[in-house]
């Protein structure tokens, strides 16, 4: 026991198991500078994920909240692509012209009706934009061309009529930016009554409305061609040309 009180317990020990015991060198102690460094970074990496975090929250929260509004509330999306080539870039823009000249056309007795002019003048600016643009401003020049085509059928609706519930025009105000096709539908369906209604009364409206009535089938017809077959070219044109007569025959209404 003496012996081993004397010897280095190191020593003892040192192998014994595979333990060793020697002396373990000494690490260099972090001057100051160094530990405020290493303390900052640890700081700025954690407020970093922290930021990182909350943004990637702010963006789930979003998605959230945009997925549970109704879907009649919601800005309209178009897949049409209607300009696969130039030839057809050119005839969607030429055949958007007609608008422009019906809406400098179009009698101006009054505020409504010089409204629907303009709009009619707007439809035709719009549609040329949409057609001859590229890039990203393209989607959102798609939503500009329905909600002015939207635009204009709610004015002609009320310059043909002074009648309509205020509660009816302004919702419909309310929806032009989320569902110009609701919209449009709407007042179209209002527009065909009236015009109906005064043929109907009125001799020398009816050529104008057998001619209305065929070109709107056609322009139907020619709308839902184009969502159903996206690939055929010119179909758009066509549409235009069939909606231009549509809306040229709606001015008799107005004279």
């Amino acid at each position: 026991m003496g012996a081993l009180n004397g010897r280095n317990p190191s020593t003892v020990l040192d192998g014994l198991y595979g333990v060793q015991l020697g002396d373990r060198p000494s690490q260099p102690a972090q001057t100051e500078d160094e530990a405020l460094r290493t303390t900052t970074t640890v700081v700025e990496s954690s407020a970093c994920e922290h930021h990182k975090s909350g943004t990637t929250q702010q963006r789930l929260l979003i998605r959230r909240v945009w997925q549970q509004i109704p879907s009649c509330l919601k800005p309209i999306h178009c897949t049409i692509t209607c300009d696969k080539h130039a030839g057809e870039t050119i005839a969607n823009v030429v055949t958007s012209l007609p608008f422009i000249v019906l809406g400098l056309q179009t009698p101006r007795k009054n505020l409504n009706t010089a409204i629907y002019a303009n709009s009619l003048v707007g439809v035709g600016v719009a549609s040329s934009l949409y057609h001859s643009s590229k890039g990203e401003i393209r989607k959102f020049l798609r939503w500009a061309d329905y909600t002015m085509i939207a635009t204009t059928t709610l004015c002609l609706s009320r310059a043909l009529s002074n009648e309509n519930p205020r509660l009816l025009m302004t919702a419909s105000a309310l929806l032009l930016p989320f569902q110009p096709l609701m919209v449009s539908a709407v007042h179209t369906g209002l527009m065909e009554v009236s015009f109906a209604r005064r043929a109907s009364i009125e001799p020398e409206l009816r050529m104008a409305h057998n001619l209305h009535k065929m070109s709107s089938l056609l322009g139907g017809a020619l709308f839902i061609a184009d969502d159903c077959f996206p690939e055929t070219p010119y179909i758009h044109a066509a549409w235009h040309l069939a909606a231009a007569i549509g809306i040229g025959t709606c001015n008799k209404l107005l004279e």
